[in-house]
């Protein structure tokens, strides 16, 4: 089925003609698809073509558990016309803040990665027996805690309040392979320090992951900070799509940072959320009905993620 027809039937805001080609040649930095230990909606290959369908450029691979950047070369040799990219998340499976899991991610062509997600000290989602509605990734949190297998949470400070050795060691090992950067699940008190010590340790891109997600929930001001210390802001789709977040908070918040800082990703792949390219569309179809030009969005989508995964040098 046409990727345009979908809209009907899956998503509440339906993208038109325009928002469709605002989004042309754009990069999804943020999605969630099988082969994964949560179950998916669709997996590596069919979202590739769903996404060359759409008209679009690429996307990042995120696990939670697991490094992609293997999955990712299948996909963009499988699907020729689409830029598939791996990434590493530094949560419990991969060693949790693992210089060695950082430098192996490097040499097999991981383009970003992202401090603790599910693993954080900061995020609290399922540590309650009394939380209700959670993501699948915390369910699945609750089953390895009960199996006794779940190591204590990941904190990028050590007892004094500064970054420790081993996030220290992973920030220069991104900045040597030319990786980028995402701050994952952390709280502010560990977002900005971590923000400015990846500027001294030579990293050139860093992303400030769903800045408007409840575990992060960064004010306007506290996002223009960040920004202005040469961070990228991402806004992703479901933290706005499922109400974890008000519509007109998130708008304010990218007004105030302004498009030329800040990313748009979608965050999709749940078997419960909409096709990721109609998602991305419809993220766009929201942004122009709030009053942001074209212009705005194609940057979010199109311009921004393209610098961000390309490596020195231009090419991507």
């Amino acid at each position: 089925m046409d990727v345009h027809e979908i809209a009907r039937q899956d998503i509440d805001v339906a993208p038109g003609a325009e928002a469709w080609e605002t989004i042309r040649g754009g990069y999804d930095l943020q999605l969630h698809v099988a082969p994964d230990v949560i179950p998916r909606r669709v997996d590596d290959i069919d979202v590739a073509r769903e996404f060359l369908e759409a008209g679009l450029a690429g996307f990042v691979l995120k696990s939670h558990y697991f490094m992609t950047a293997e999955r990712a070369s299948v996909v963009s040799k499988a699907v020729p016309g689409i830029a598939a990219y791996g990434a590493l998340t530094l949560n419990h499976s991969m060693g949790g803040l693992n210089p060695v899991a950082v430098d192996l991610a490097g040499r097999a062509g991981a383009r970003l990665v992202w401090m603790p997600t599910c693993d954080a000290l900061n995020e609290t989602a399922g540590r309650s027996s009394t939380t209700t509605n959670l993501p699948a990734w915390a369910e699945f949190q609750r089953k390895l805690e009960a199996k006794g297998v779940l190591p204590p949470p990941l904190t990028v400070l050590d007892e004094d309040g500064r970054l420790n050795r081993a996030t220290l060691q992973c920030l220069e090992l991104i900045a040597e392979h030319d990786m980028v950067l995402c701050t994952g699940h952390l709280g502010r008190e560990e977002i900005f320090p971590l923000v400015k010590a990846a500027k001294d340790a030579g990293v050139i891109r860093v992303i400030v992951t769903h800045a408007e997600f409840p575990s992060q929930d960064l004010s306007a001001g506290e996002q223009v900070e960040l920004a202005d210390m040469g961070a990228v802001i991402e806004h992703c789709f479901t933290t706005t799509y499922t109400g974890k977040a008000p519509w007109h908070t998130l708008f304010a918040n990218v007004a105030a940072v302004g498009a030329e800082r800040s990313l748009l990703s979608t965050d999709l792949g749940q078997r419960t959320n909409p096709p990721v390219s109609l998602g991305l569309a419809s993220y766009a179809q929201r942004f122009l009905d709030a009053g942001f030009s074209a212009k705005d969005v194609h940057t979010m989508v199109v311009e921004n993620p393209s610098r961000l995964v390309s490596r020195r040098g231009g090419d991507t």
